[in-house]
Formats: C-alpha cells, structure tokens, sequence
C-alpha cells in the first residue's frame, strides 16, 4: 500500500538521516582517527581528553556539514525537487497554510470554454478577486511552481480519468482550464462528442489533439451500483445501492494512465432515504444500516475492485477525501462566504468519509495515493461560489470558484506524479 500523501504516511517525503549519521560515526573509533598520549607525557590527562574530544568534535562536524552539503544535490540528481525537500527533509503536503501569490490564478475562466459557468464567480458578480491569488504552502516544504509545458509533455498519449462527482467534475474543469494555457491553438482542444458541460451528463471527454491525450470525466456519485429494489420490499424503498457491486460503468475506467476518484456529498439522508434509496449487500435489503457503515462498504468495494482489475503499474490511482463546506446554518438557508482564508479550520477539518476513505487507502495492497485535501479545504471560506452562481438565487457554500482550491488538488497531484517519474 502506498498512501504517498496522507498524514500517517507523509514520511514518503523525507528523507531520514540517521542512518548515514550512525555509518559515519563508526568511523571515529578506528586507528586512523585516535590520538597516541606518551606514558611519560607531562600533559595532564584531563587535558589529553579534552584535546580528543575537540578533535573529535571537528571531525564530526566536518562530516555533518558534508552530508548536508552533499544530500541536496544527490536530490537533485535523483529529481528530487529542491522545493518539496525542503529544509527539514520533513515535507507534510496536506498540513500547512494558504500564502498570497500575486502569480495566481493560473488561467481565467473566462477564456476556458470548459470552465462551468456556474463556477466561474466573477463572471456572475463577484467583485473581491483575492480569493484566486493564495496558493498552498504545505509545512516545511514548497510545492514546485506548476510547469505547464511540463505536464502537457508528460501527458502526451496518455489518458486520464476522473471518476465521482459534482466536486470530480469541478476538479476535471480545473485540470483542464490549467493545461489550456500552455495550448497555443485553443481549438484543438475540444469535447469529444460535441456535448456541453452540463451537471447530469455521465460522461464528458476533452481532447488535446496536439498532444494526443484525454482527459475524461464519468459521473459516477456513489461508485457501486444503483437498481431497482428487489420484489416484496416495503413501498418506501424506491431504488436501492448494492453495495457489493461496482457501479456498471466501471470497465470504462480501467484503460487509464491516471485515475482520480472521489465521493461523500451525497451520502447524506436527504439524498438517499429521502428519495427512497436504501442499501442492499448480497442480494439483502440492509433497511437498519448506518450511512457510515454503508460507505465503508462502498469503498471495500471499491478497494477490492481496484486491487483486482486495475493495472496500478501503469495507472496512478489517487482517491481524493471530503471536502469541507461552509454553511453558516444547519438548514442551509445562509452561506458564510468570507472575503479571505480562515487561520483556523473550526473543527471543520473532521469528516467521518475522509476517515473512512483514509483508513481503506492505507490497508490496500495496490499502490494508491490519498488526496487528503480536507484540512486545506476547511481553511477556505472564502473561496465558495456562494450567491455568485449561474442562479443566484440558490446559495452554494459547498462547490468551489474556478480558479481556486481545486487548482490546488491539481497541483499536489501533477507534483506526486512527475516526481516520482523524475
């Protein structure tokens, strides 16, 4: 299991040094390093230790400041990213803060047709514009500044696939919007089918011909299988999720260089018992089972689906956690969209799905990356599309302003994988 980028696991990023220190240190009691004292000596031998002791001392010094010295650019050689080493070697990508940068945003959404126009905020009035100029700044460490020709060049023949939904096709916006500006004919980029961005399409695809590469959405909200109910269930069961049963769309997904999936909006009660939707596992209705419970069997699903038909040798699998909303009541009759980033997360940085889906990524025997965007998305209150949607009239505190935070996922994601293909 590889959970390159979770808290538990952000040690994939440094880089210990004790283990040099100890090779080193067992040179010093070797013949060449001691210092001979005559018997007859009329040095006092306090003073003989003490000269032992500084020379000593200057050797090991000599040697640490060598390593450290040496370690950056064995870094490099190896592609390490002088940013994400840092100074520390101690690099938590998903714990840090939000720091202006007057080089954001990285495109305008007015110029990127696949930008959804209920995203795009200032388009629909917004006026404060600080809200696209902060970029994350992961704790200890730098992300490397987003190298555009870069990714169109890696991404060349190449497929990539997100899975999920609302919030995975706002991420699949974003993916798109940055790569267009390094696109220097803009129409050869386009949608394969000629379809629209529209919020119940299940499947849209944008090719970048000159580059010979997809990126595709699939609508896909719960992952497993929705049905019909099963004969003799009670009239308030309307449809059922089969828990046990990838959704049946899924042999879609496989044929892919990276696959980014994600889900949590809606396992909410609204969204499913609401609607007459309840849980099936083995052919059984399971009318009493928790939502928590049902998710947690959904992702085993997943999980095992994951570790038996996708080629993780090829495919980067990332599975991105819940993100936070901004409600300022219960009942969602008022969004508390702020003018700037908050400095702390109120609490908002604990979500029940993010801890499932942590927990199943991290016990998986399949290379998978956890996208642990849930803490840098609880300091954002400022950055939601709010009243300044394509129908102001429906308040929006969970879905996200193009440029902005999802931009950020796209980055932790291209820095993962052209670092450890560099």
């Amino acid at each position: 299991m590889v959970s390159s980028y979770s808290r538990s696991t952000s040690g994939h990023f440094s880089r210990s040094t004790s283990g040099h220190y100890s090779r080193r240190c067992g040179t010093l009691g070797s013949p060449r390093a001691s210092i001979l004292i005559p018997r007859n000596s009329w040095i006092p031998r306090s003073f003989s230790s003490f000269v032992v002791f500084c020379v000593l001392a200057s050797l090991f010094s000599a040697m640490v400041c060598g390593f450290l010295y040496f370690l950056p650019n064995l870094g490099r050689h190896y592609g390490l990213s002088e940013e994400l080493m840092g100074s520390t070697y101690q690099c938590d990508l998903f714990n840090g803060s939000w720091v202006l940068d007057d080089s954001y945003p990285l495109y305008n959404s007015s110029e990127c047709p696949f930008a959804e126009q209920g995203f795009n905020c200032l388009a629909n009035g917004r006026t404060d514009r600080d809200y696209q100029n902060w970029r994350w700044k992961p704790l200890h460490c730098d992300l490397p500044p987003f190298d555009v020709h870069g990714v169109l060049e890696w991404l060349r023949g190449k497929r990539v696939v997100f899975v999920g939904d609302s919030m995975s096709r706002t991420q699949w916006e974003s993916m798109i919007c940055m790569l267009m500006a390094g696109v220097e004919d803009k129409k050869t980029v386009y949608e394969v089918n000629g379809n629209k961005i529209t919020k119940q399409i299940r499947f849209l695809g944008v090719r970048f011909s000159s580059f010979n590469f997809t990126v595709e959405f699939f609508r896909s909200v719960f992952l497993v299988q929705q049905g019909r109910p099963p004969r003799h269930a009670p009239k308030r069961v309307q449809s059922v999720l089969k828990l046990d049963l990838m959704d049946d769309i899924n042999r879609r997904w496989i044929d892919s260089d990276v696959l980014v999936f994600n889900s949590g909006q809606w396992w909410t009660p609204g969204k499913l018992f609401g609607v007459g939707c309840y849980f099936q596992a083995n052919s059984s209705l399971k009318l009493g089972m928790p939502i928590s419970t049902a998710f947690r069997t959904a992702m085993d699903t997943w999980a095992s689906w994951v570790e038996t038909v996708v080629n993780t040798s090829r495919a980067h699998v990332f599975f991105r956690t819940f993100e936070p909303s901004h409600w300022g009541s219960p009942d969602r009759s008022f969004c508390n969209v702020t003018q700037y980033p908050m400095y702390e997360t109120n609490g908002n940085d604990y979500n029940v799905f993010s801890n499932i889906i942590s927990e199943v990524v991290e016990n998986m025997t399949v290379p998978v990356t956890l996208l642990d965007v849930t803490y840098m998305g609880a300091l954002r209150s400022d950055a939601h599309v709010g009243k300044w949607s394509d129908a102001p009239s429906a308040l929006d505190c969970s879905h996200w302003c193009l440029p902005g935070v999802p931009d950020a996922w796209n980055e932790l994601l291209f820095s993962h994988i052209l670092m450890k293909h560099s």
